[in-house]
């Protein structure tokens, strides 16, 4: 039988597939064949089938070298899924115990073991060198690859490692496998590893069903919340670069009403693999994560990929993009962009040695590169990995689907290069920015700057505008920023020239990227008073008439802050009202309809705009302490050991609850009213709220009598009243 055949038959035995993908097979000849073998295949492209299938058919062990614990185990899982034999793969790593290593060594050993996954760490420990020096090793397989390249995107320095432990164990071919790497990576990758002379596939890296999207970052929590419930029930992940931001977004999704999990290094082992887990069983639907999280998972149908801070590098971005729509389907990349996040990520940078910051420095000029450009965004991305888009317009990104607006700017280029002249290259370009609309800033004064020519020469533009031409003139290379003196704009000497010989510069005229709104969506106002003063008045009346309906107080329809921030957002729809402060889902569906109703009304005949994005509900400062607080009364633990844990005073921890009702949460604190109020005084009491104009505390008191109830007593039962009645 061919060779051929007997790929075809056991790939279709093992994997259940009937036919190889694009380079597949020749890259899997290669392996067997003994050869170094370089993979350079875009996710989804089947890379890991390149070592899985050489190494179920070939002797001995394969030694795949991979940086995750939560990808090892993935990769084990779907090995093992394939044969009878649960240990045909095994992994190598710090989550096992002894017992566990003793045994993966052993069934290494008796040769029951096809594939051993391993950490360049774990490979690097005495004990497993000795170890692997007495197993028949059939290859060694490199995934992800990049990370050995400081020009990688997720540079890991204990990949530099890799060549010399190999030696030490014994020589075998070796494969090298990446999802990117552009001609830089993949020289260093081969030179690092020692295999200059490995046969190299490529792959196209066009992935013509991802969609891909830069937006301002303006707002990003409420467009990200639009984008979720507009594509319910479908597979998401968003990238966050802090562990802090990815804890803050999923519990802002979380509370509003999103079925999510966050996923960071921070997170104990455990806490993450289940996590990853509930995301591949679809418990949840989206996945708010740091970069630590997708290598390699093999979720196919996952239908977006958000990032909430833009990608250090154009790799990082392809990479992480590239886990959406891994099954040939919808997948789109939204991407949220400000130049501060840039400004930021530079700022990481001070401080460390040169050649990394000049390496890093122009990796985020690449990033710039891609999110500010007008032209199709997969010429951009095909051309940073060396590959030609022939067509001009992809049809599946935003600069295709709504060209941008390009201006022809080489007046103003000479202006910017002119004033950066002036003053002899020893400024940053907000200042000069500030030059050039003639804004007499203290520093600007200070500098006797307002003295210059170019002071006000460029004041018909705003700053925005011509921080977006120093953007694009360093993208274009006509200036640079001093790294040792940091952030000061010199010309180089293309932009010298382009001084002496002006040739036509496109600006793109687009979004602003340097936002000074909110990015949060702050909350409402936390007093009584409305935005629109005639409407807050209507939304009182019409709450007087139904508390007078349901024969109850108007606190227990609405409080005063919540008719204010109606009055404020306008919400025509039930979806839009839970949005608004102190507004559950009970309270929008018990009481809502004549609200929004009264309030459509309101905005049809007042021809009155509506903020486009409703606030979103926000995560309060003090989130956690109140997600203990309603577990530990959902567990009917004594209020008085919930504050003593928390150390805090018993009247603090009322306010918290009271808070928790205010904002309609029901909750049940029956349990410890019974232990301080007989039934007959919950009663009076009760029937005391039923009948006030209002929820005060002071009134209370006075009516019912000081001498039987204290002012705890009476919180206890207004918080009763109020999650009984309200919510």
């Amino acid at each position: 039988m061919s060779t051929n055949l007997l790929l075809n038959d056991n790939l279709q035995k093992y994997f259940g597939f009937d036919r190889f993908k694009g380079e597949q097979e020749a890259a899997i000849m290669s392996v067997l064949e003994g050869h170094n073998t370089f993979v350079l295949m875009p996710t989804g492209g089947g890379k890991s089938l390149i070592y899985q299938l050489p190494a179920v058919i070939m002797e001995g062990t394969a030694i795949v070298i991979s940086p995750l614990i939560a990808l090892m185990k993935n990769q084990v899982d779907s090995m093992r899924g394939i044969s009878t034999e649960d240990n045909i793969a095994h992994f190598l790593n710090s989550s096992l115990s002894k017992a566990a290593i003793q045994d993966v060594k052993d069934d290494v050993l008796a040769g029951k073991t096809k594939l051993l996954y391993v950490a360049p760490e774990s490979l690097t420990k005495e004990e497993n060198v000795e170890f692997l020096k007495n197993v028949r090793i059939s290859f060694y397989a490199v995934d992800e690859a990049h990370c050995i390249s400081e020009w990688g995107h997720d540079f890991r320095p204990e990949y530099r490692r890799i060549r010399p432990i190999v030696q030490e164990i014994g020589t075998a071919p070796i494969i090298a496998l990446t999802a990117t790497a552009t001609a830089k990576v993949q020289h260093d990758i081969q030179k690092n590893l020692g295999i200059l002379d490995a046969n190299v596939f490529k792959a196209s890296f066009n992935r013509p069903n991802l969609y891909y999207e830069v937006r301002p970052k303006i707002k990003p929590e409420a467009q990200i919340i639009r984008f979720i419930k507009e594509n319910p029930g479908k597979s998401g992940i968003i990238y966050c670069l802090s562990r802090k931001k990815v804890e803050e977004l999923a519990e802002t999704l979380r509370i509003n009403e999103i079925r999510v999990l966050p996923y960071h290094a921070g997170m104990d082992a455990t806490t993450r693999s289940t996590n990853q887990d509930k995301f591949l069983m679809e418990e949840v639907d989206v996945m708010v994560a740091t970069i630590a999280f997708g290598m390699g998972i093999d979720k196919p149908d996952v239908r977006y990929v958000i990032h909430y801070d833009i990608p250090k590098s154009l790799e990082g971005y392809y990479q992480e993009t590239g886990r959406a729509g891994r099954d040939g389907g919808e997948g789109k990349c939204i991407t949220f962009y400000s130049y501060k996040d840039i400004q930021k990520l530079d700022k990481f940078m001070h401080g460390k040695p040169v050649a990394e910051q000049e390496i890093g420095r122009q990796l985020l000029l690449d990033t710039v590169s891609y999110a500010e450009t007008a032209i199709c965004r997969r010429i951009i991305l095909l051309h940073y990995f060396g590959e030609k888009f022939e067509a001009e317009n992809c049809g599946n990104c935003d600069n295709c689907l709504n060209p941008k607006e390009i201006l022809e700017a080489s007046d103003e280029v000479i202006r910017a290069l002119e004033t950066i002249l002036e003053v002899k290259e020893k400024y940053k370009a907000e200042h000069i920015a500030d030059i050039l609309v003639g804004k007499s800033t203290a520093a600007v004064k200070s500098f006797r700057h307002d003295e210059l020519e170019s002071f006000g020469a460029g004041d018909d533009h705003d700053e925005h505008f011509w921080n977006a031409v120093f953007r694009q003139a360093m993208v274009a290379g006509l200036i640079t920023k001093d790294i040792e003196n940091y952030g000061l704009l010199k010309i180089t000497p293309e932009g010298h020239e382009f001084l002496k010989n002006p040739q036509p510069f496109q600006l793109v005229k687009n979004h602003r990227y340097e936002d000074d709104e909110d990015e949060s969506g702050a909350g409402a106002p936390a007093g009584g008073s409305g935005g629109d003063p005639e409407l807050f008045n209507m939304l009182k009346d019409l709450r007087k008439s139904i508390s007078k309906k349901h024969n109850l107080p108007p606190f227990v329809i609405f409080q005063d802050p919540s008719l204010a921030d109606m009055s404020i957002q306008y919400p025509i729809t039930l979806e839009e009202l839970q949005k608004i402060q102190g507004v559950g889902q009970g309270k929008a569906l018990r009481y809502g309809k004549e609200f929004v109703s009264l309030i459509r009304k309101f905005v049809e005949e007042n021809e009155i705009e509506r903020p486009q994005d409703l606030v979103v509900r926000q995560v309060a400062n003090k989130s956690k302490f109140k997600v203990y607080i309603i577990q530990s009364i959902d567990r009917k633990i004594s209020l008085e050991d919930i504050a003593d844990a928390k150390g805090i005073e018993f009247p603090e921890l009322l306010s918290e609850i009271e808070a928790i009702v205010n904002s309609g949460t029901r909750i049940n604190i029956d349990y410890f009213i019974n232990e301080v109020l007989d039934e007959e005084q919950q009663q009076e009491i009760f029937d005391y709220f039923r009948e006030a104009q209002d929820d005060s505390v002071e009134t209370a008191l006075t009516e019912l009598g000081d001498e039987d109830y204290s002012e705890e007593h009476i919180r206890l039962m207004r918080i009763k009243f109020l999650s009984d009645m309200g919510n």
